[in-house]
């Protein structure tokens, strides 16, 4: 898994690198444009093409009929009988190539939510910074504490909550920067990537979890943390981000989806692809 999402990460880092710099609409245009013709050459090339073709012709044929005989209700009643087993006909057909496209675009919305799903911290305003213990250590009792780079000020002492196994900081960024934020548990050293003041498109990761399956999967932009120790998560408490159009703020995932099925029906045609 982690070199699976690592090929797609440097995929979409290398694909953003131009656009670093512009509005994030640049990054997302480019993105769902590969994105669509991805679907595209993945559903021409799984899918009954031939198949789709006929169902399709036999689904105009019966809507003309309805058409040519609409006085004729028993006609009718018929055509729309066969209009509805060839929908599902349909279904069927493009249930296998929408299964295979799933794992792609699922490794790809994974990556793309850390280039659009968040804001970089803004200097001087503060956020919480979570360290999550397994369930078997008592926050009260643990010796845990921050051991920040210049640039980072840790601006409260550290706030235990045993009932969610939990220690919070609040933290605030000098000025912008990338830093390397370190969790010191007696004599382990875990570090958090902290992002600030970044105003164009950059990868932020908000949390760094321990190494399970589905934890790599969701939360692939740092390595995982020891099994074997005692802290479950690392967490900084990034804004959400949205992309401005007209005005309005738009989720990068209706961005993305609209966008991507955009090119794909108009590039069907280029690619000869029967959708």
């Amino acid at each position: 898994m982690s070199i699976i999402n690592a090929i797609f990460g440097k995929f979409i880092e290398i694909m953003l690198l131009p656009f670093r710099g512009m509005n994030p609409w640049a990054g997302m245009l480019v993105v769902s444009f590969v994105t669509g013709l991805l679907m595209l050459l993945i559903f021409r090339y799984t899918s009954n093409q031939e198949g789709i073709r006929r169902v399709k012709d036999r689904i105009k044929a019966h809507l003309l009929e309805m058409r040519l005989y609409s006085d004729n209700m028993r006609v009718s009643f018929r055509a729309q009988g066969s209009i509805l087993r060839a929908n599902f006909r349909y279904i069927l057909l493009a249930a296998k190539p929408m299964l295979v496209m799933i794992i792609p675009v699922v490794l790809i919305l994974v990556q793309l939510n850390f280039w659009f799903g968040y804001a970089s911290l803004e200097p001087g305003r503060p956020t919480l910074l979570t360290v999550k213990l397994k369930e078997s250590y008592n926050p009260m009792e643990i010796d845990v504490s921050l051991d920040s780079p210049p640039g980072i000020e840790v601006e409260t002492p550290p706030l235990r909550i045993a009932e969610e196994h939990e220690i919070d900081w609040r933290i605030s960024a000098r000025e912008p920067g990338r830093y390397q934020l370190a969790v010191l548990v007696g004599k382990d050293r875990m570090v958090k990537t902290v992002t600030a003041g970044q105003t164009s498109l950059s990868r932020i990761s908000p949390l760094r979890l321990k190494g399970g399956f589905l934890d790599r999967m969701l939360y692939p932009v740092e390595a995982p943390l020891d099994e074997n120790l005692p802290v479950e998560s690392i967490e900084i408490r990034y804004p959400s981000r949205s992309l401005r159009l007209l005005g309005m703020n738009v989720h990068w995932l209706v961005a993305f989806f609209v966008l991507s099925v955009i090119f794909g029906f108009a590039f069907k045609g280029v690619f000869g692809v029967e959708i």
